[in-house]
């Protein structure tokens, strides 16, 4: 397997050569994609983000300044530089800057702390971490201090607001100067995974593999210029971003609309006063905007499409959606690996209701297979596998896990129980890995095993996922203490003190003596699970 970038895994030239010859892959990079819109439709407004409106031209230039700047402090092609910024206009004309220059923005979640931010730096050798001064009511210039001290190959932090001890972004912009830019086939960016083993991986994505996906989900979801996006979840995750999101918006010349949060309060007025044609939620928020639309009374009339993805929406639930908010449902079911599904805006209310969809590319190959590999029968459930022009070839610098991630020749194992029917529709029933889906935040089990290992009051510990009638999931630790038992509230704090997201800690913790087993001598989480469905209500 060939490399895109060191440590990247890509497409076998044969692969390669097969989606550029069915035009798939056209030789676009995102700096070039900014550039043609600009020059086609400079004056209208590509992005809003609170009092501020940017036009095509404009994004244009303030990406092409703070490219220079960056350049400026010694940034180059290839350097990884970590992205944690919340929903705000410096967000894309970062991405946009660094695309331009052929650094490697690392996209960061803004729930994201010490655990995780420190690990994405170190790991990826960034030489820059880009932040807030404050969202959420979280300073992220102390985060940054704790970073730097314990990173030192970390060479810049760069603030959008107050700097404090830092580099302030607004100082950055600079006269622009000639770049020579990345190819194509370069990888332009690294996302997260959702991971079902420790830390996060991380997702290489290339100029033309991603672009490829932006343009197939624009004409499914029938974007235009006309169109007026609202990015209401965290802007870096791979859903707001793609599908078609903030970056696939700004491919079909639309205009951005940027959410603080994805509250009612926050987003409804937004549509009212931006005629927003589409946005995107995950499960829960989809149930509050329908339990919000009687009490706020805005003008949503011009909302057309809700796209609801990251979770399994109930069909009860994706039944409402029409009635209540008086637009389309599009379900969208995907991987920040690759593969995206959507129902498509003119089928049926069943098939809209029922199913997550069906592939972007006619080139997405899906499997279906059982725990031996073998496909299972038309209709039967099994764990999805895929390959395709924009799913991933493996893991960056991640060989010994890419081993068991990928199959020997080239399909992701997605993890992912479902079934087809028989129109082709992908109907998701679960999860084969240890992973908790937290209303579409993604939480790896043994990731948060391991912080509770390290507390020394805890013998062992397991993580489980429990159904959740609002969030889908919750996640449940069991724990064996050792002779002197922590409460439930100290073990909390403590995985607090170990910086780690909020949306990772346990949802419910509860103490046992020991762990039921397989007969294979593993820890029996299906066994742990249904236990806990029988018990009484959590112990402290």
């Amino acid at each position: 397997m060939s490399e895109s970038f060191p440590g990247c895994p890509t497409w076998p030239e044969a692969f390669a050569t097969r989606y550029r010859q069915a035009g798939y892959w056209r030789g676009e990079t995102f700096g070039q994609m900014l550039r043609d819109r600009a020059a086609r439709q400079g004056e209208h407004t590509a992005i809003v983000s609170g009092g501020e409106r940017l036009s095509y031209r404009e994004l244009d230039l303030r990406a092409d300044r703070l490219a220079a700047g960056f350049h400026a402090l010694g940034i180059q092609a290839g350097d990884r530089v970590v992205v944690q910024l919340p929903n705000i206009a410096a967000f894309l004309e970062v991405c946009f800057a660094l695309f331009r220059l052929g650094a490697l923005p690392v996209f960061a979640l803004p729930a994201h702390r010490a655990a995780e931010i420190g690990y994405f730096c170190e790991f990826t050798q960034a030489v820059a971490y880009i932040i807030p001064d404050k969202h959420g009511g979280f300073d992220y210039r102390a985060l940054a201090e704790q970073i730097r001290a314990t990173v030192p190959g970390l060479r810049h932090v760069i603030v959008a607001g107050e700097a404090g001890p830092h580099l302030a972004l607004s100082g950055l912009y600079t006269e622009p100067v000639a770049l020579s830019g990345p190819a194509p086939h370069d990888v332009a960016f690294f996302q997260l995974s959702g991971g079902s083993t420790g830390v996060p991986k991380l997702i290489p994505r290339t100029h033309d593999d991603y672009i490829y996906s932006l343009r197939g989900s624009v004409e499914i979801c029938q974007l235009d210029e006309r169109s007026v996006y609202l990015c209401a979840l965290p802007a870096s995750h791979n859903f707001p971003l793609s599908s078609p999101g903030t970056l696939g918006t700004l491919y079909a010349g639309g205009t951005v609309v940027m959410a603080a949060n994805p509250s009612p309060d926050e987003c409804f007025p937004l549509i009212a006063r931006e005629r927003v044609t589409i946005t995107a939620l995950v499960p829960p928020l989809a149930m509050i905007w329908m339990e919000s639309t009687q009490a706020k009374r805005h003008d949503l009339s011009s909302l057309r499409v809700l796209q609801v993805g990251g979770a399994r929406l109930s069909n009860e639930a994706a039944r409402r959606v029409r009635p209540t908010l008086g637009c389309t449902l599009q379900q969208v079911f995907g991987m920040a690996e690759g593969l995206v599904n959507y129902t498509r805006l003119d089928d049926p209310e069943d098939r809209i209701v029922t199913t997550q969809g069906r592939p972007i590319s006619p080139d997405d190959e899906i499997r279906v297979v059982d725990e031996d590999g073998q496909d299972v029968a038309p209709g039967e459930t099994g764990q999805l596998l895929t390959r395709g022009p924009y799913t991933i070839r493996g893991y960056y610098r991640a060989e010994a896990h890419n081993a068991r991630a990928f199959t020997a020749d080239g399909f992701y194992c997605t993890g992912d129980l479902v079934r087809l029917t028989p129109e082709g529709d992908v109907v998701v029933e679960g999860r084969a890995k240890d992973q908790i889906n937290r209303g579409g935040d993604k939480v790896a089990a043994e990731e948060v095993e391991n912080h509770l290992l390290a507390h020394p009051n805890v013998h062992n510990a397991a993580v489980v996922a429990l159904p959740d009638a609002f969030l889908g999931e919750r996640s449940c630790a069991f724990v064996i203490p050792r002779d002197t038992r922590p409460t439930a509230a100290a073990l909390t704090a403590f995985l607090r003190s170990r910086g780690l997201a909020a949306f990772k800690i346990p949802d419910r913790i509860e103490f046992v003596d020991a762990f039921p087993q397989t007969g294979v001598g593993k820890v029996s989480k299906k066994d742990l699970r249904a236990a806990l469905v029988r018990a009484a209500p959590p112990r402290t």
